[in-house]
């Protein structure tokens, strides 16, 4: 990756760089993509779809009903603003 290139993705992710982190984070990019294009060579038409490489069960926990141990209304005393039971937050937009 050119230094140009570089300095233009940086600046849209807004980091400041400067020289010597922007050469050696061109050399690394340049390597990366070196890696990229490397892949896209093998052939991967007979390998089945995975969602992740190493998961072998479900690591979530079983999903059990337990004691509330939080008062809603206790809860909601403590929020900035409410109107009815509803937390109100800043606009974003």
């Amino acid at each position: 990756m050119d230094t140009k290139e570089l300095y233009h993705t940086a600046s849209l992710a807004r980091l400041e760089l400067d020289e010597k982190e922007a050469e050696k984070l061109s050399r690394e990019v340049s390597q990366m993509l070196e890696y990229f294009n490397h892949m896209l060579e093998l052939d991967v038409s007979n390998l089945e779809p995975t969602t992740h490489a190493l998961m072998k069960n479900n690591r979530l926990r079983r999903d059990v009903v337990a004691e509330q141990t939080v008062d809603p209304d206790e809860m909601l005393e403590n929020a900035p603003d409410l109107e009815d039971r509803f937390v109100l937050i800043p606009n974003v937009l």
